[in-house]
């Protein structure tokens, strides 16, 4: 394949030096007529790379021809998926390489929908466009919102057809990660691997996301707690914001703490702890309400992984892991509480915030509130009569209480509200507004309403007038709202 010089790549190929049981090297299965129809310019400027010269490379985002210092792979992993384990690898995904900022980071580039690789497990290693554009929306979402996350370089049209229940048009998709490390590539070393394999891992993941580790006396426990942190905390951030991931499998939990595969996801209209949207997820195991207790037992998964390293004894080894992952629910309560006290303006702590807070999701999920509409309300001090839980009684109880705590600190109304608006959103990427982007774009190659649901959701906290429109409640959906793989 051809490469190019001038785009301000800066490709190094760590990952390859690992032992050859972690990838298999693979070349992006050429594709016919290629159109650049999403370009993420502030992401390319932020990279370093040139923006101006990359817009209209959709030879290099289709895989059709290679960046500098690209030498493509396809890594090996596996995964408890719906708690069954079983051996995987990127079926349709291709790393690039790893691209070094001018600021000296280090991020993954992968192109995803690129073809067959040897873990394809016999589908066609392709991707169509509405999955696609989803996760470069929700992605971007997410990075609006301050969550960890992968980001999306590009999204290209093929122009060819991909069959699932019927032909759909094809695409592929660039995406940006710290790196693709997750619990599944240390399960794969420790079932297929030796120790040697699974230490080189272990040592390779704390030199790139933890090398403040690398002289603890067992850097391999503090190399666990420190996922544990990351994890905890990301997981409450989704909390606090109503996402559900839809497949939390060990394969989609990162080591470097970053939300990753935005499959079946979405956001939480009304506030429901049972709410799941994925068509798989027939009972419910990855519901909004279990994803803390789902995160932990992902963890579980990841220490029981590495316990070979963290002690030659191993009775210790399984002891002192046991202790890391039993701190995993209280760092994560720890987070979600803070978070919690933020969305309601409370500076300082009260022994009764928790039952304060609680009460109110009592209420919410009683009077079937709107989640991200609730807190809106409560930071503008506005409140929609449409919205049953404002009519209620109890609420206006609560109301009161929350008045009354409020009152309790020294700081002012405005900093309170200024506290409630960095840590509330205005909108989200309601399920009703992404569909209608995609659908558009898919359907009738009609880019602009995406495009202007992006330039709203990349500050999803200015409460500007130009995001009311989309702070409008949902339409009453007939039939509950579903998503899909895409696979």
């Amino acid at each position: 394949m051809t490469v190019t010089t001038n785009e301000g790549w800066n490709l190094d190929n760590s990952y390859q030096r690992l032992p050859g049981l972690f990838y298999s090297r693979v070349q992006p299965t050429p594709v016919e007529d290629p159109e650049v129809v999403m370009f993420n310019q502030a992401l390319a400027t932020e990279l370093g790379l040139d923006a101006s010269n990359l817009e209209k490379s959709a030879d290099l985002f289709s895989g059709n021809r290679l960046p500098e210092g690209g030498l493509p792979i396809a890594q090996a992993y596996a995964g408890h998926q719906f708690g069954h384990f079983t051996m995987l690898g990127d079926g349709r995904a291709v790393l690039l390489g790893e691209h070094i900022t001018p600021d000296g980071r280090r991020v993954d580039i992968q192109l995803k929908g690129s073809g067959r690789t040897p873990y394809s497990r016999g589908g066609d290693g392709r991707s169509s466009l509405g999955p696609m554009l989803r996760e470069y929306l929700i992605s971007e979402a997410m990075y609006g919102l301050k969550i960890p996350t992968n980001r999306s370089l590009a999204v290209v049209t093929t122009g060819e057809s991909v069959e699932r229940e019927v032909a759909f048009p094809g695409a592929i998709l660039t995406r940006v990660a710290n790196s693709h490390l997750r619990v599944g590539t240390f399960q794969y070393a420790r079932n297929w691997g030796e120790k040697e394999d699974l230490q080189k891992l272990a040592d390779y993941a704390i030199d790139r996301h933890y090398p403040e580790l690398k002289n603890d006396d067992n850097k391999y426990i503090s190399f666990l707690k420190e996922v544990i942190r990351k994890q905890a905390g990301l997981i409450a951030k989704w909390q606090l914001v109503g996402f559900i991931h839809g497949v939390m499998n060990t394969d989609n939990v990162t080591i470097s703490g970053e939300t990753i595969d935005y499959g079946p996801c979405a956001f939480m209209d009304t506030y429901d702890k049972r709410t799941v949207f994925s068509s798989i997820d027939v009972r419910g195991r990855y519901a909004y309400g279990n994803q803390p207790d789902i995160g932990g037992w992902d963890l579980s998964r990841f220490a029981e992984a590495i316990l070979l390293l963290i002690d030659d004894d191993e009775d210790k080894a399984l002891e002192a892991a046991k202790e890391a992952i039993q701190e995993y629910l209280h760092l994560y309560d720890q987070y979600w509480l803070t978070g919690m006290r933020k969305k309601l303006g409370l500076f300082d702590e009260e022994e009764a915030d928790g039952e304060l807070i609680h009460r109110l999701l009592d209420l919410m999920e009683q009077h079937q509130a709107d989640y991200t509409n609730t807190f809106r309300s409560l930071t503008l001090d506005q409140f929609d009569k449409k919205m049953r839980l404002f009519q209620a009684n109890a609420f206006k109880q609560w109301y009161e209480k929350w008045q009354a705590r409020l009152a309790r600190q020294s700081e002012t109304t405005e900093q309170t509200q200024q506290l409630m608006m960095a840590n509330n959103p205005s909108i989200i990427p309601r399920n009703y507004l992404v569909e209608e982007a995609i659908e558009k774009a898919v359907s009738e190659n009609d880019y602009s309403v995406m495009e202007k649901l992006l330039a709203a959701l990349s500050n999803p906290y200015a409460y500007s007038e130009e995001q009311e429109e989309y702070a409008v409640l949902p339409p009453k959906p007939d039939e509950p709202y579903q998503t899909f793989c895409g696979t």
